[in-house]
């Protein structure tokens, strides 16, 4: 990608008309023709569109005029923000938590420039995957595999106090539950972790029921995950390319068939596992097999479809940043994470992303109509989550 902006004009005269369910390319097989079917000579429109796309990391546990992540609200209309305990790139602790009073008044700031319309999202699984840690004066939490050994109570008890501790924060999103089937307990990122409620796919779809529920009655929306399936894997997305190609059983789709029929799923995260049962050879984030194909036509899922982050090792060492947000839309995913928080830490990754993102709309690879229909799935989900949590 070259570095030149967006902001030429085009002088041609464009309907208003949006189509909102468009995936993939549109009936003439041309991005050109669908980039016409709405406004992009309105380039702010494009910009808010692009921002609404982008679930962004940062450092710092305060805030203010000066801060990157402002500009990037103001200036970037990113809509979506997702917190860390831990910055990885220097090994240190306290990325933007470090106690309840903190994190509240953080959060309060970001929504303030946010003008109260932000998703503010963490990984707040319990147990070994929290980022609200006990060190730092939030509740104790179980692990999921914990929880669920110690029956419905013990799954209540562990989701209430997370829902609530996210409420009492301001954090709107909670990147759980995860439900992965423990099909390889010796799997280093979950079975090991005891991410996974169990073996079992009926009793992950079960248990995930209650978290969904009671994070839903205190105004938090959940995040199945790591579609479709990373239960089986050997291996860790964070360090490299993962295949479980040879291993991912059809059991592991069971929890996302049945909760997204029954209505109760708003946001599914793709992992960047290779599984090519699917068909391609390509990690699920990026593949249109697994995301459109598989998740929205055969599933019917119609929410927020979430990437994982995409400063792991398993799309850093096979495509650069630019190629990999490419391919992610094109997949058919909604909402892109640039958690910052990868090898590296670039305070200008979301300007880049977003210039990227329109000139790739300028030259016919990507779709505007499509760019649009993601940003008002995500602007649907922040709206009927303001209803439910009253604001």
């Amino acid at each position: 990608m070259t570095s030149k902006s967006f902001l030429t004009p085009f002088f041609l005269s464009f309907c208003m008309t949006i189509s909102l369910t468009a995936c993939g390319q549109n009936a003439e097989g041309t991005t050109e023709k669908a980039n016409a079917a709405i406004n992009i000579n309105d380039s702010k429109q494009l910009r808010q569109d692009i921002g609404e796309m982008l679930l962004v990391g940062f450092r710092g546990t305060t805030i203010d005029e000066k801060s990157t992540i402002v500009r990037d609200i103001r200036e970037y209309y990113v809509g979506s923000i997702i917190l860390f305990e831990y910055d990885a790139p220097t090994g240190t602790r306290h990325r933007n938590i470090e106690s309840p009073i903190q994190l509240k008044q953080l959060c309060a700031d970001l929504q303030k420039y946010g003008n109260n319309n932000l998703l503010i999202g963490v990984d707040q699984e319990g147990g070994k995957v929290t980022r609200l840690r006990v060190n730092d004066g939030f509740p104790a939490t179980l692990t999921a595999q914990a929880s669920a050994e110690a029956g419905d109570n013990a799954v209540e008890e562990n989701a209430n106090t997370v829902a609530g501790e996210l409420r009492e924060a301001g954090i709107n999103l909670n990147f759980a539950p995860c439900v992965d089937v423990n099909v390889n307990p010796k799997c280093p990122v979950i079975g090991k972790l005891g991410r996974s409620f169990s073996g079992n796919a009926d009793e992950v779809s079960h248990y995930a029921r209650i978290w969904i529920a009671l994070q839903g009655k205190k105004g938090i929306i959940s995040c199945l995950k790591h579609f479709p399936g990373h239960g089986s894997a050997s291996g860790d997305t964070h360090a490299g390319l993962v295949d479980v190609t040879n291993t991912w059983q059809e059991k592991e789709l069971q929890p996302y068939r049945e909760l997204i029929a029954e209505g109760n799923v708003d946001m599914v995260m793709v992992a960047h596992v290779i599984n090519r049962q699917f068909g391609d050879d390509l990690p699920a984030s990026l593949s249109p097999l697994v995301v459109t194909e598989k998740l929205r036509n055969e599933l019917g899922f119609k929410g927020v479809v979430v990437t994982d982050d995409l400063a792991m090792g398993a799309i850093t060492k096979q495509y650069g940043f630019e190629e990999a947000l490419k391919m992610a839309i094109l997949a058919g995913c909604d909402l892109l994470c640039l958690s910052n928080n990868g090898n590296k830490y670039d305070p200008d990754m979301v300007p880049t992303a977003v210039e990227a993102i329109l000139e790739y709309v300028q030259d016919g690879t990507l779709n505007a109509e499509e760019i649009h229909a993601s940003a008002e799935r995500v602007r649907a989900l922040k709206k009927k989550m303001q209803k439910v949590s009253g604001k």
